[in-house]
């Protein structure tokens, strides 16, 4: 089937969950989906950004339904909290984890529950937020995690054996590791729904997305929402950028992975010519589909949290 990104299936009566939702990718793919009629749920750490994001949508969108809620994915009890209030709605169609550090700190940090920063942002949060939200998409007919990875998969690799990056912190590894243990996650996570019996078109149903190489300077601007210096607008245009894309085409694989009705769990879409382009089914890395580096990689996410992953 031929894919316009222009132009969505209609949503009307659906509800995703868009994690990291009040900037860059996460907002675009926020107003993709509300403009199809989807009821659009912006999950952000800051209230006065998720606001922002909010207007901007309605102001960008007419009569878009969507609405906030707070979340700090580097934070479990942030985590904890938000999903007893995703719980509340009586269906989750589309599970969006988005948020993340996408340019990380040059020393190594801890997040409040003492996990290396970048991990516990980028994949230990959103492993969580999965885990407890789980049962919010088991009632919902066809719904998806759609978990986010990145072209650094190719770029770089590890067989995630230091999570926390102890033995020495690196800002570039713990960025391609997290994105690589997310994409390690989608796919577990839908063989271990089918597996449990719960997953297929029918049930629920995992798949990785990447949005290639997508840059602010390259987005319109949106008060609030993107607001690229000049420098970085220089820089879009300049024969380098020839390879990039706006943050807007780049949420286009992950709008794909949610609603094309033809998609089907345990796939990986990114933009067609790898940096950019429109979305297209991709061949993921082997180390993505690693079944002992994904066993490991769940064993020691279930140790950390201190309580099974339900799948």
């Amino acid at each position: 089937m031929s894919w316009n990104p222009r132009t969505l299936p209609p949503l009307a009566g659906k509800t995703f969950v868009v994690t990291g939702a009040n900037a860059g990718l996460g907002y675009f793919t926020s107003e993709q989906l509300a403009a199809a009629g989807a009821h659009v749920v912006l999950a952000c750490r800051n209230p006065d950004r998720a606001d922002a994001a909010l207007a901007a949508l309605r102001g960008r969108v007419q009569g878009a339904s969507v609405s906030t809620i707070t979340l700090d994915v580097a934070d479990l009890e942030s985590v904890r909290s938000a999903s007893e209030s995703l719980l509340q709605f009586p269906r989750i169609d589309g599970l969006i984890l988005n948020a993340g550090i996408v340019h990380p700190p040059r020393d190594r940090q801890v997040s409040p529950d003492g996990n290396e920063l970048v991990f516990a942002t980028n994949y230990l949060g959103h492993f969580a937020l999965t885990a407890q939200v789980l049962p919010a998409l088991l009632r919902t007919p066809g719904s998806r995690v759609v978990s986010l990875g990145s072209m650094i998969s190719r770029l770089m690799d590890s067989a995630l054996d230091d999570l926390q990056l102890e033995t020495g912190y690196d800002l570039w590894k713990a960025y391609a590791q997290s994105k690589i243990a997310m994409q390690v996650f989608g796919f577990e996570l839908d063989r271990r729904l089918r597996e449990s019996g719960v997953g297929g078109p029918a049930g629920v149903q995992s798949m990785v997305a990447h949005p290639g190489y997508s840059i602010s300077g390259l987005t319109s601007g949106i008060p609030g929402v993107n607001e690229p210096t000049r420098r970085k607008r220089v820089i879009g245009g300049l024969p380098l950028a020839i390879g990039a894309q706006g943050k807007h085409q780049g949420a286009w694989p992950i709008v794909r992975s949610a609603v094309d009705p033809d998609a089907v769990g345990g796939q990986y879409y990114g933009p067609r010519w790898l940096t950019r382009g429109r979305p297209a089914r991709q061949a993921p890395t082997r180390t993505s589909r690693d079944a002992a580096i994904a066993a490991r990689l769940w064993s020691r996410s279930e140790a950390l949290l201190g309580v099974p992953f339900p799948a």
